[in-house]
């Protein structure tokens, strides 16, 4: 009997040895995909954001810029991936907001995706170059009345707030036939929008104002307006409700973290607690409050419904002034 039972026990241990133990996440490097290019509203915030968390993660978090077709080749690298938690979006307003909103044919949909955060709000500016002969909001659309055709804006690309935004803007301010009457310059995202306006080759950015707030800063471009409720420091702009146009109060960016739809809990719960921390970082605030951004960490539950809700929101605008992307 004796025998038996020792040799019982090791066949039990021997079973517990062979049965692999699962990794604690994470368990190697996590990458960070933006969607967008170098300079832009989205790299900015990943980047101060990545510094932020340096510390906190247990792995390096390494961040690389995916960029093409308004953000879809990025976010289709995160919706492929496997949901371990090793590879996450920083998806941002454009990729996830308008350009599902304008492009009903984009190759994924926001069920593909889990959200862990929303971390960053940002209102939106209207900027031209300090040189220009736009010297207001009024200016800028007496050109456009005047010179069909001719006055053009820069984006990010088809499809993101850039894009949405001079359209909205522009149409809020009584510009009909926006497709024939402006010119769109799409580019590979904000920080190469903002430089073809710098250069002369395009007279309009509307976009957030994180990255636009050091050219404002240097003098190198006049903001016309801001989205935002209160005037921003360091943008001397009349905001939309000052303007008599409430409605563009809507238009505002944001930036948060997701992965494919399988991700699991227990990643969502890590990175809940990291970016509880992360966020709290002086130099992180700093940075972000020398953008014009607000800082607001939503949970992974309001965060999804937050992204759904501005979907909604934008697609019904897209509708209703016919800038569906056929």
């Amino acid at each position: 009997m004796k025998t038996t039972l020792i040799a019982a026990g090791i066949t039990a241990a021997a079973a517990t040895l062979a049965t692999p133990v699962a990794a604690e996440y994470p368990d190697r490097a996590i990458q960070m995909i933006i969607p967008f290019g170098p300079g832009g509203a989205t790299d900015l915030s990943a980047r101060a954001l990545a510094a932020a968390l340096t510390d906190i993660v247990p792995q390096p978090v390494v961040v690389s810029n995916r960029t093409g077709a308004g953000g879809a080749v990025g976010s289709v690298a995160v919706r492929d991936a496997e949901g371990d938690g090793h590879t996450l979006l920083f998806a941002r307003v454009g990729s996830h907001t308008v350009n599902p909103a304008m492009n009903p044919s984009l190759p994924y949909t926001l069920d593909e995706f889990r959200f862990v955060a929303v971390y960053e709000i940002n209102p939106v500016a209207c900027v031209v170059n300090s040189n220009s002969d736009i010297q207001t909001i009024e200016d800028l659309i007496t050109k456009v009345n005047d010179n069909p055709g001719q006055v053009s804006f820069s984006s990010a690309g088809v499809g993101s707030l850039p894009h949405f935004g001079a359209l909205m803007v522009l149409n809020s301010f009584g510009i009909t036939d926006l497709d024939q009457n402006v010119i769109h310059i799409p580019t590979e995202g904000d920080g190469q929008a903002l430089t073809a306006v710098l250069q002369g080759t395009s007279d309009l950015y509307c976009g957030s104002t994180s990255p636009a707030a050091p050219f404002i800063e240097s003098g190198q471009m006049r903001p016309l307006l801001v989205t935002s409720s209160e005037r921003i420091e360091g943008f001397d702009a009349p905001t939309a409700e000052e303007l008599g146009k409430p409605e563009l109060k809507a238009l505002v960016g944001w930036t948060g973290i997701a992965g494919p739809a399988d991700l699991t809990d227990e990643a969502v719960g890590k990175w809940e607690e990291w970016l509880a921390t992360a966020v709290e970082d002086e130099e992180f605030q700093r940075f972000m409050a020398a953008g014009g951004s607000i800082v607001e960490l939503m949970s992974a539950a309001d965060s999804e419904a937050f992204v759904q809700g501005a979907y909604e929101s934008f697609r019904k605008l897209v509708v209703e002034l016919d800038l569906e992307i056929q």
